[in-house]
């Protein structure tokens, strides 16, 4: 089982985000559970790298211990020879590691960060999930490229303004990259503020192979959806 999480993001405290993503960890009842673009910051491109083994991520290793989970939360990082990256990483109850580095930089995330190099892939009990960060999953080469490497679904995690247009570009990129290769696409995207974003569309969801909506949370911060994939 799958949950998609959009919870309420307080800007640049890590340690409260990391703690409401805690609990969202232990009630959602999920094996994965996926947390927006930059869930740990909120939206400041301006907000301090995250280290793996920083202890404020502890709540949420405790949390996955306990309920078996792994959870895909939000953050920037940067590596040993000063490269920044906006990444997603994996939390298990043993471990925190980078599983993925937005590859495709919109805007002015090009004057901090560094793109990614390559697609990624995490397998979970037997599942090959390609995991994406905001406008990856706006570019199809992407999902091409990840597809390419074999994957049952595709996992983005991102941030859409407020607004039916935004919310229409949103669905359109999910159904789009479900019909485009018949994988299942989880979505978790913010809701509500999140740093330089005072409103976001929210929407975060599951499309199932053909593109129809499995399941999706509506605009409100703090919904949690799951799903069971097949």
């Amino acid at each position: 089982m799958v949950a998609v999480a959009q919870p309420a993001c307080v800007d640049l405290d890590v340690a409260l985000n990391a703690g409401r993503q805690a609990g969202v960890v232990q009630r959602a009842g999920a094996r994965l559970v996926v947390f927006p673009e930059l869930s740990l910051t909120g939206y400041d491109l301006a907000a301090p790298a995250v280290a793996v083994d920083d202890s404020r991520l502890d709540p949420i290793r405790a949390a996955c211990g306990s309920a078996g989970a792994i959870a895909l939360v939000g953050a920037p990082v940067r590596e040993d020879d000063g490269r920044e990256y906006i990444a997603t990483l994996a939390v298990t109850g043993e471990s925190t590691t980078v599983a993925y580095r937005k590859m495709h930089l919109h805007g002015e995330e090009v004057r901090r960060f560094t793109p990614g190099e390559k697609p990624e892939v995490l397998e979970i009990d037997g599942w090959r999930l390609g995991l994406a960060i905001c406008f990856d999953a706006a570019v199809p080469q992407h999902a091409a490229d990840t597809a390419a490497l074999t994957i049952d679904a595709y996992v983005a995690s991102t941030l859409y303004g407020a607004g039916q247009e935004q919310a229409t570009r949103r669905d359109g990129h999910m159904r789009d990259r479900a019909v485009a290769h018949g994988f299942w696409v989880v979505l978790s995207t913010a809701a509500g503020p999140s740093g330089e974003y005072r409103e976001t569309s929210g929407g975060s969801g599951v499309w199932a192979p053909d593109g129809d909506v499995f399941i999706q949370a509506g605009a409100e911060p703090d919904a949690v959806v799951t799903a069971t994939l097949h």
